[in-house]
């Protein structure tokens, strides 16, 4: 029950803390699952900054706006769904890190 919540906080981080929280929780937990997720969510956090970023710098180009619409929502819809799966304690795995988290 203890990590169904801190899954919660990591997801939920992005919209107060999307580094520092998904460190701190990473630090702190014991369980191997919320070290997962809050790596998920760091990892998804610094990837969505990233490509937000070079959309908007691309925006001038017009074939920024677009992705800069898909990212943001991205951004937005992702953690949403995240905390949703972790309140039913479903797994979830952000987009764009399969990779770098197994």
């Amino acid at each position: 029950m203890h990590g169904k919540w801190l899954k919660v906080l990591v997801h939920a981080s992005t919209w107060f803390a999307p580094v520092l929280c998904p460190i701190i929780v990473y630090l702190i937990s014991s369980d191997r699952d919320v070290k997962r997720v809050s790596l998920q969510a760091l990892v998804f956090h610094v990837i969505m900054a990233g490509l937000i970023w070079l959309s908007s710098l691309l925006s001038w180009v017009l074939i920024g706006i677009p992705f800069l619409i898909v990212f943001g929502l991205m951004a937005f819809i992702c953690p949403i769904k995240g905390i949703l799966r972790a309140l039913n304690e479903k797994e979830y795995h952000y987009p764009f890190t399969r990779w770098a988290i197994k």
